[in-house]
């Protein structure tokens, strides 16, 4: 394994830091503080610069909010200057993480996502099916509150694997250790009371911080090479925390769940969710990334049609109130359909389309 010491100074370096706020500005430049920090922004750049050079670098405060896409999630919003370092981090470590990950990883990767993903499964259904014409069943779990559940320790441990750096190290432990759930901190602040002294593990990603999501591949990567490489899995597939296995008899995938509770629990500190854990034959249809694959097409989840229209709905709204240019509402018109171009619903589209001039011109 090719090992990296020397990564530091490139992440601190004024160049890297100027090159990640303009990737970090993309499709923001309204938001007050993103304003804020532009107004002065070399000299923000620079003080950065300097508190990463000297080792002052602390990483802020969070601003906590709700969001329902299509589930309730918090998410966790760091300050520009924290996010602007995210984006310097991820520039200089996803390339070095990224090809150590499995091809069937799907998720936050130049060239996969979702519909290359769904693409992918329905391909390997076909193949393992031999074109519907012999038994194939599909087991797809969940890992219960992913984000909540990683291990500080365990992710750091892994992360030095490759990273030698003890800068780099020290900055990712910043980053890291900067976030728990509100109930470590209860459970924290119990154990301080009590004066007891118990090694309390830390644990938890913030959902809306870019680096969470390399860090989400970085850690479920020792998942994935255990599946494959360990138990020789060859039909496996992973977004995220969601996964799939692939085979043509269900006992096979009956008899692998013990093995994958085991190893997530004892290796990884998560367990699967109980109730998203479910083998299907591929007659039923294979429920994946807001997709339904079945042998002889592929349809739109029910619940994906209701939040497609539910949310174009609302950008028409915000269109006539003029919070939103015509352009934005077009794009957003053009990405729902994009949406459905996936899945066999030519009727579903025009359907998209003449609810769509019927909410501009009601």
């Amino acid at each position: 394994m090719k090992t990296y010491n020397n990564l530091y100074d490139e992440i601190a370096s004024l160049p890297n830091l100027f090159l990640a706020w303009e990737e970090f500005r993309k499709g923001k430049t309204s938001k007050k503080d993103i304003l804020e920090f532009e107004w002065r922004l070399e000299e923000n750049i620079i003080k950065l610069c300097r508190d990463l050079r000297y080792h002052r670098y602390k990483h802020g405060v969070y601003i906590s909010f709700y969001i329902t896409d299509p589930k309730r999630r918090q998410i966790h919003k760091a300050t520009v200057r924290d996010r602007v370092l995210h984006h310097a981090i991820f520039r200089i470590l996803n390339p070095i993480f990224e090809p150590c990950f499995i091809s069937h990883s799907f998720s936050c990767q130049v060239g996969k996502g979702t519909h290359r993903g769904v693409k992918t499964l329905a391909n390997i259904l076909r193949k393992v099916s031999q074109n519907n014409t012999s038994p194939c069943f599909a087991l797809k779990c969940d890992i219960k509150q992913f984000f909540g559940s990683v291990d500080h320790s365990i992710l750091l441990n892994i992360i030095k694997k490759k990273i030698k750096d003890k800068e780099t190290s020290w900055l990712l432990g910043e980053i890291i250790e900067s976030f728990s759930p509100p109930s470590q901190i209860k459970q924290e602040s119990k154990i301080y009371l009590r004066q007891e002294s118990l090694f309390v593990p830390r644990y938890g990603l913030p959902i809306g911080n870019l680096t969470s999501q390399l860090f989400a591949n970085i850690y479920l990567n020792e998942f994935d090479y255990y599946i494959k490489h360990d138990l020789k899995i060859k039909h496996y597939l992973r977004y995220t925390d969601d996964f799939i296995i692939v085979d043509t008899k269900k006992e096979n995938l009956v008899k692998l769940l013990p093995k994958i509770r085991q190893y997530l629990s004892k290796c990884l500190r998560l367990e699967l969710h109980p109730n998203k854990v479910e083998i299907r034959k591929y007659s039923q249809g294979i429920d994946f990334l807001g997709y339904v694959i079945l042998p002889f097409h592929c349809r739109v989840r029910t619940k994906t049609k209701r939040r497609t229209f539910k949310k174009l709905k609302h950008k028409v709204e915000e269109y006539k109130a003029g919070l939103i240019l015509k352009y934005t509402l077009e794009q957003s018109l053009h990405s729902y359909i994009g949406i459905l171009k996936h899945a066999n619903c030519y009727k579903l589209q025009n359907k998209l389309k003449n609810q769509f001039w019927f909410w501009l011109s009601g």
